[in-house]
């Protein structure tokens, strides 16, 4: 029997998911790590039409359109956005597979109440029937988050970033949705990249003072990481090829800042050794106020070097690393639980192949000072599909809790990326739902439906300290 597409019990396929997923999907949202510009939220502008807001700056669907050989006038380039619409939806039917194909279905369904299926013989119906939609109102960025029912959204924010737009939405209290900065120090630990000295101006700009050592630099941080827990900041996030681990005396961390900020080149055990160095005094200030510390591990930035060029970064050029990860993570993790510094960690990984690695990390440094202190982080990026949800859940059930999950993160700068929480909690559900179909957990409607609540949004709240 042919199965109705994305129909009610849409990736549900036994009673038990059923009812979980009747429970999860009642849950608020909790978005803990996306892209969200929280200036567009405070402006809170009404979009022109589907393709600005479903185009712009969306590089999954740049990368499928490229796959399809579309041309990139058409993606980036000067093309209206009833072009690129109607480029998009062409190539619709040929993402069989694709979560993306998924996604847009349900956008479609839940945000327009369209259910016509996209491709090129249907553009132009969807195309009216959107932009109608959009017209008659409801689609401003608050709007859109009500409608999806988030209840706190945690941004990405430098700690140079005055928090100016945080402020403000904060003092309009008709916005029930909580947003709140989330620390991202990328730039500060890149000693290495050419944007670290103009990043260390901007931070002087900041902090009202020239910074001429590595312990100032430190100092400084730590001055901005209490001016974002004074702005509700729960969470902090780190992106790094490999997690580095490297000692160093201090004597050798003051000579690396001088050398990188006058402008010599820094070699891959310096950057290495500032790198660890930094990242463990940034991590003893999280653990102080139980922020959870987030390591997002693995991804190879700006493959395109010609497209790099021409269009900058996150344009769709990235990819998925393969770099051996276990030693230097466990050593740089021991090192803080050594100290007592230790914060909530949340380890991501954007390779499938490290998911016993991460997944079985966990319990080296787990501690009565939180349920799952140490977490395996949602399928990330490459992963956030239905196989890799899948592997990551079964490697955490396998080694770990699951049901102290903290569940899903939408990584997006979309405000219509919601539906991809109802996504993650139909494939949550299925999973646990099999395995109670196949006799490996008993049937009981009441703890199963806990613990699809929990992931789904108890479990985040409680982790990260939300009121």
């Amino acid at each position: 029997m042919i199965k109705e597409f994305m129909g009610k019990d849409f990736l549900l396929n036994s009673e038990p998911a059923v009812k979980m997923f009747e429970a999860a999907d009642k849950m608020p949202i909790f978005d803990w790590h996306c892209h969200l510009s929280p200036k567009e939220i405070y402006e809170n502008k009404q979009p022109e039409d589907i393709a600005w807001l479903w185009l712009a700056g969306d590089h999954y669907k740049w990368r499928a359109m490229r796959s399809c050989g579309v041309e990139e006038k058409y993606i980036t380039g000067d093309a209206s956005g009833y072009e690129k619409f109607k480029a998009f939806a062409s190539i619709m039917p040929n993402l069989i597979g694709n979560p993306m194909y998924h996604w847009c279905h349900l956008e479609l369904r839940r945000y327009f109440g369209i259910n016509e299926i996209l491709s090129e013989k249907t553009a132009d119906t969807v195309w009216e029937k959107a932009n109608a939609a959009i017209k008659a109102g409801g689609f401003t960025p608050r709007e859109l988050i009500e409608k999806s029912n988030v209840s706190h959204l945690c941004t990405t924010d430098d700690p140079a970033d005055s928090l100016e737009y945080h402020k403000l939405i904060a003092e309009d209290k008709s916005f029930k949705c909580k947003v709140l900065p989330a620390f991202r120090p990328d730039k500060a630990l890149g000693i290495d990249l050419p944007s670290w000295r103009p990043w260390l101006s901007a931070m002087e700009k900041t902090a009202g003072k020239e910074i001429n050592g590595f312990a100032q630099l430190c100092d400084v941080l730590k001055d901005r990481i209490e001016f974002f827990a004074s702005m509700g900041c729960r969470a902090s996030d780190h992106a790094f090829l490999y997690v580095p681990y490297e000692e160093a005396t201090d004597s050798e961390l003051e000579d690396i800042f001088a050398s990188a900020k006058s402008g010599a080149d820094v070699t891959v055990e310096q950057a290495d050794k500032f790198k660890t160095a930094l990242l463990s005094c940034l991590a003893g200030e999280y653990s102080k106020r139980g922020w959870g510390m987030e390591l997002h591990i693995g991804p190879i930035r700006n493959n395109n070097t010609a497209m790099f060029n021409k269009l900058g970064p996150d344009t769709g050029f990235d990819s998925v690393g393969d770099r051996e990860i276990a030693e230097k993570l466990s050593r740089f993790l021991d090192s803080l639980a050594v100290k007592g510094v230790l914060p909530r960690t949340i380890l991501f990984t954007i390779n499938p192949k490290d998911n016993y690695v991460l997944g079985s990390m966990l319990g080296n440094f787990q501690s009565s000072e939180a349920e799952s202190k140490i977490q395996f982080g949602s399928a990330w990026w490459f992963n956030d599909n239905i196989d890799g949800m899948r592997e990551q859940m079964k490697a955490l059930a396998n080694l770990g809790a699951i049901g102290k999950f903290v569940g899903m993160v939408t990584d997006s700068r979309s405000f219509l990326s919601y539906p991809r929480h109802e996504y993650f909690r139909r494939i949550m559900c299925g999973l646990l739902g099999d395995m109670v179909a196949e006799g490996l957990y008993p049937y009981d409607e009441e703890a199963l439906c806990k613990i699809a609540e929990d992931i789904s949004y108890n479990n985040a709240i409680k982790y990260f300290g939300i009121k």
